[in-house]
């Protein structure tokens, strides 16, 4: 093979679809690319333009939606393709993971499908040497001063709905010296938050070190000069590490926040699930971190409409949230899977409207709770970092209270009525001064 890097290609997209986990295998494989000499289009960049030699896209195999959407991108750029807009159309991820063997037959026009973990083969297609001493450096598609931070990979656990575990493996964990090189890069680079993330953050360590070592590697990232922010997103209840709860409690750069999908409360549903908890146990689980951490946001997810559940175990699912009140709460209807345990032994009984009502029933009840908890917040003084700038020049920030590209934000209106962009990636203290159900207005202290 020739040096296609400096005969053929000077330019090169990647469009990142579906998870924060996918963004962060992107950054890794674009640092590659950067190390090659090679430019890097921006990901919103229009490929009508005709400036991009390569475009890359990292797909979503995990629901339907995700997976149309997927597909929908990968049109579009073979599309540009035929017009002569771009060279080449590689595909890998979740999607070409999961879709291998049907994909090349239903778009043939792509020049390479590629696995989740098939970046030296998607690296070797395109004659860029992978450099190993860069294994643990990235080059951010987030804003400089926040960042993932993928601590393992994979799930072991047989959740009915999830195809997670068939596209991605078994759960293995990042050695935590490894974490730890890659946050200082991070942090060396004006990262100020990291946002740690997995498949189930609670699971990690327990194949390298033979524990759940969540709490003792977010002390390790805490030590790292600038970063001042650390959060948890995509934790399990199974077996919820509460040493983690004591770091959260009693280290100010570990946000008291926690991404925590419970899917449901009834116990039928959950059996049906496969989740290897219970009702009561999900509710001790909550009502312990409510004790031990006061402060603490809740993010959670739920899914409705999935088989076993019937009038009643809605009800008594609109009931848990009325009753505990989660700051922060998605939800999904139900869809069955292909290759999942669910598809292979459940019997998807519900119409899609059905489903679609009792997403719009529940999410209505938590609009309510979520403009309560912002109304609550009326008055209080809060540390915000300062995200970006919006199109009519307010600033756009975050407490420790709200995620970035999930949650709602912080808008707060400059002193002198015009913005300094100096400001973005900076912390500052503000007063809450009005809220709606997502977002909150400040004024500079």
């Amino acid at each position: 093979m020739g040096n296609q890097v400096t005969d053929t290609i000077q330019r090169i997209q990647c469009v990142t679809l579906g998870c924060s986990k996918n963004r962060v295998d992107s950054e890794h494989l674009l640092r590659q690319f950067q190390a090659a000499g090679l430019a890097v289009a921006p990901e919103a960049e229009n490929l009508a333009e005709g400036r991009v030699d390569v475009v890359i896209l990292n797909t979503c195999g995990f629901i339907q939606d995700a997976k149309e959407e997927s597909i929908e991108a990968i049109w579009e750029a073979v599309e540009a393709k035929k017009e002569g807009l771009v060279k080449r159309v590689y595909v890998f991820g979740c999607l070409s993971q999961r879709y291998r063997a049907e994909l090349p037959e239903l778009i043939p026009d792509v020049d390479g499908f590629f696995g989740a973990y098939d970046i030296l083969p998607l690296l070797e297609v395109l004659g860029v040497p992978y450099r190993p001493e860069l294994a643990t450096r990235r080059l951010l598609t987030t804003p400089s001063h926040y960042a993932y931070l993928k601590i393992s990979e994979g799930c072991d656990r047989t959740c009915s709905y999830c195809a997670i575990p068939k596209i991605r493996g078994k759960h293995h964990s990042v050695p935590m010296e490894d974490l730890v090189s890659e946050a200082k890069s991070l942090a060396e680079a004006g990262v100020r938050e990291l946002i740690v993330v997995a498949q189930d953050t609670t699971y990690y360590g327990l194949d390298l070190y033979r524990k759940r070592n969540l709490a003792p590697l977010l002390e390790q990232l805490s030590l790292i000069s600038g970063i001042d922010w650390l959060r948890v997103h995509y934790s399990y209840p199974d077996s919820f590490p509460e040493d983690v709860l004591d770091v959260m409690a009693n280290n100010p750069k570990v946000a008291p926040y926690i991404d925590i999908p419970l899917q449901h409360i009834s116990d039928k549903v959950l059996a049906a699930m496969r989740r290897s908890v219970d009702g009561a146990q999900t509710r001790a689980l909550v009502e312990k971190i409510r004790n031990r951490v006061p402060e603490a946001v809740l993010r959670t997810t739920l899914i409705v409409g999935h088989p076993g559940e019937g009038k009643r175990e809605f009800n008594e699912l609109l009931q848990f949230v009325e009753d505990y009140r989660f700051e922060r709460l998605g939800a999904f209807p139900y869809s069955e899977e292909e290759g999942t345990w669910g598809a292979a032994n459940l019997k998807d009984t519900l119409s899609r409207r059905i489903k679609q009502e009792r997403y719009e029933e529940l999410m209505e009840l938590q609009a309510g709770i979520s403009y309560d908890f912002n109304q609550s917040r009326i008055g209080q003084r809060e540390r915000v970092l300062i995200d970006s700038v919006s199109e009519d020049g307010v600033y756009v920030g975050r407490t420790q209270k709200e995620s970035p590209e999930v949650d709602g934000e912080v808008l707060i209106k400059p002193v002198n009525g015009v913005a300094n962009r100096a400001l973005i990636g900076q912390f500052a203290d503000v007063e809450i001064v009005n809220a709606d159900e997502y977002d909150l207005l400040a004024n500079f202290i």
